[in-house]
């Protein structure tokens, strides 16, 4: 049978002896881990509020929509649409707070980025209505629709970043 080394004495070239806890890879790796889930902790929540103000902005604004109707069978109104955000924001916010998987960011990102996209095409682009869609046409920026816009590309852009972050490796955690 061979023998088992020490795994205390581990020795490296011209250093000698180095007990394991004082190795500089595995202090590096707890720095790198220590600010990879603090960077983690910080954009989920500002996804998570981003999200937040998207769907109580949407929520507001419905009743005031609702009479802007599509002309094709079944008629969905505009506030109709509005709510459907709001609860899409909801489900994806709780998605991004309650896990910490990458679905998560990417649902996040999609409702975000969809939401926004929508707000600038039919604020700068007369689409018309199409079937069952009304035209949601609206040049005017009030304060409402500015903050919704804004709150919908920082939560976008949040969850790009999150989507983007390396995985913290359980491997090289070490605890403190």
């Amino acid at each position: 049978m061979a023998a088992i080394p020490d795994p205390v004495d581990m020795r490296m070239p011209d250093l000698g002896p180095i007990p394991e806890h004082q190795t500089p890879w595995r202090r590096t790796a707890s720095r790198t881990t220590r600010r990879l889930r603090i960077t983690r902790r910080v954009l989920t929540l500002v996804v998570a509020a981003g999200l937040g103000v998207d769907s109580y902005v949407h929520w507001h604004l419905a009743p005031g929509f609702d009479g802007v109707r599509g002309t094709a069978s079944p008629q969905i109104s505009q506030g109709g649409l509005f709510r459907l955000e709001t609860a899409l924001a909801l489900v994806a916010m709780l998605l991004v707070l309650l896990t910490r998987h990458r679905f998560a960011a990417m649902v996040a990102f999609l409702i975000a980025a969809g939401g926004l996209g929508a707000v600038l095409l039919y604020g700068y682009v007369d689409v018309g209505g199409w079937g069952p869609l009304p035209d949601m046409y609206d040049p005017i920026w009030y304060p409402e629709k500015t903050v919704s816009a804004v709150a919908e590309a920082v939560a976008a852009l949040g969850a790009l970043c999150l989507l983007l972050l390396p995985s913290v490796d359980p491997a090289l955690t070490v605890e403190s």
